[in-house]
């Protein structure tokens, strides 16, 4: 049985694809690639059809990321294949869970940031798109920090469902 991660910004060309590129190779790293399938889209569709943006794919380039990636917009009828909808900021969450036809989808909904045992209150990761290189470089790093914890989280889910 296939565990499926979908990771959701505004309009998914750079901070949804780069946690599914982060997210991606941690899973590859765990040899969980079998196990988990890992995706992302946008809340809009503002970009629909389009590549990243050339500063995220640079920046997860230089950090030895890959990423083969076509925005989308989320689409509610996902969340019953869905296991787990990971929010990049808060009004993120917000347009998820109203998107969510049942309780139980709404249940499937998390902020990456709260996987970041350092994590303060703000569990937002800032939209860099109207900023330069260096909002790229701070989105991905707060990626790679939930990422340990997620990764984590998502294998318990794996292993509860395989035993």
């Amino acid at each position: 049985m296939t565990y499926r991660v979908c990771f959701v910004c505004t309009g998914n060309i750079c901070r949804s694809p780069m946690a599914e590129s982060v997210f991606r190779a941690r899973v590859d790293d765990a040899g969980l690639e079998e196990l988990i399938e890992v995706d992302s889209a946008g809340t809009g569709d503002w970009h629909e059809g389009e590549n990243a943006d050339p500063r995220a794919l640079s920046v997860l380039e230089e950090h030895g990321y890959a990423l083969d990636h076509t925005a989308r917009r989320f689409e509610s009828s996902w969340f019953a294949r869905l296991d787990l909808v990971i929010a990049l900021d808060s009004g993120h969450l917000k347009a998820l869970r109203l998107l969510a036809p049942t309780k139980e989808d709404a249940a499937k909904i998390r902020l990456l940031r709260s996987y970041d045992p350092a994590a303060t209150d703000d569990l937002d990761v800032p939209d860099p798109y109207y900023g330069g290189l260096s909002g790229f470089e701070e989105c991905l790093e707060m990626v790679e920090e939930a990422s340990a914890g997620l990764l984590a989280a998502v294998r318990d889910d794996v292993e509860g469902q395989v035993a």
